[in-house]
């Protein structure tokens, strides 16, 4: 088969690889039937992520069809349609049993893209398959299912539900690229007064007014100033980092009410000031992590009723064998406008958008 592998910081591609097989009783093997492009893994090609060693098969988002089961599994079977989720959950362990599933020390977290070979190829090993696959309802078609992998638990349960936005809150999310958009229409479920953008694209801000942001800002043209106008001075109730830079979460840092929250969201690859200088009389919580997943099935129940606008991020469909026209196109999302990239021979014959 093939897969998309990385070779070392800037270095990688869509190669030949070894079939996977059933290793332990508790993996699924799965056909990629659609997959897509995370932030993180441009992380990982930049040498941001450390513990991904060359030869490494990338991808942790996928949907696909059970084709073989461990003896132990007992959730799923052959010729089942599933989502497979961004984290690894072995359910036995001190963490799994809090359902902190992206602590998981039974060999589980994010492993997939990162640790082991990951969902970008046409078939991947998925260990711990009870917990880390989930069936998916007939009506949910592959491009919208296979965002529920990642990147709407990611913002819901790392950027809202860490951040407690609560209705009446006045909500700021400093990153309008894919998690921080889904952020924004996953707070919208909590009835906030008004949820504000920040970000340097036009686009990226007018989809953001498309998924329910009230007010946007350019993150050149001074957003704090915005946020206190809009809020009498005091900040926001609750500021979402998505982005990943010192710069930003700084800003949020700033942005943020006394008593308020910050939910960083966004993958560091450099060191970030804490201001502690400023913000120890503040009262203020902030918040990190790693998604669990748990949200999962909740989300699924919701996008299959027509209340989650996942498909709405979906901007460029390609083929499977075209991964490294897809990475270049995700990566230069200041040209290309994309958001959500998704791979896949169904998804791309079903679905007309541009790819250039």
């Amino acid at each position: 088969m093939k897969g998309f592998v990385f070779h070392g910081p800037g270095k990688s591609s869509w190669q030949e690889v070894p079939d996977p097989g059933i290793q332990d009783p508790t993996d699924a093997v799965v056909r990629v039937d659609a997959v897509t492009i995370c932030g993180t893994d441009l992380h990982i090609l930049k040498g941001d992520v450390p513990e991904v060693r060359p030869g490494t098969v990338l991808g942790h988002e996928a949907v696909g069809e059970i084709v073989e089961i461990g003896t132990d599994v007992r959730t799923v079977r052959p010729g089942d349609r599933v989502l497979v989720s961004c984290i690894t959950a072995c359910g036995r362990c001190a963490y799994c049993r809090q359902a902190m599933y992206g602590q998981c020390r039974g060999g589980g977290g994010w492993a997939l893209g990162h640790l082991i070979d990951g969902t970008q190829a046409e078939y991947v090993r998925v260990p711990h398959a009870d917990l880390s696959v989930h069936a998916l309802p007939s009506t949910l078609d592959a491009k919208e299912a296979v965002l529920l992998a990642d990147i709407f638990p990611t913002a819901y349960e790392v950027g809202v539900l860490n951040g407690r936005v609560r209705p009446g809150d006045t909500v700021a999310v400093v990153g309008a690229g894919p998690v921080g958009l889904a952020a924004i229409a996953t707070a919208r479920l909590f009835s906030p007064e008004r949820v504000v953008a920040v970000d340097l694209a036009a686009a990226r801000l007018d989809a953001a007014k498309g998924l329910g942001a009230d007010a946007v800002a350019d993150a050149r043209e001074d957003p704090e100033q915005l946020v206190a106008d809009l809020t009498d001075g005091l900040g926001a109730d609750v500021v979402i980092e998505a982005v990943g830079t010192p710069e930003t979460f700084e800003m949020c840092t700033r942005m943020v009410r006394p008593g308020g929250h910050v939910a960083n969201v966004g993958v560091h690859g450099a060191p970030a000031t804490l201001h502690l200088e400023d913000l120890w009389i503040k009262n203020v919580t902030i918040t990190t992590g790693l998604v669990d997943t748990s949200s999962t099935p909740t989300l699924l129940r919701m996008a299959a009723a027509g209340r989650l606008p996942a498909g709405a991020l979906v901007t460029h469909t390609f083929p499977l064998n075209a991964m490294e026209e897809a990475y270049d196109v995700f990566g230069r999302a200041a040209d290309t406008g994309a958001l959500k990239v998704v791979l896949g021979e169904e998804t791309h014959e079903a679905v007309a958008v541009r790819t250039t």
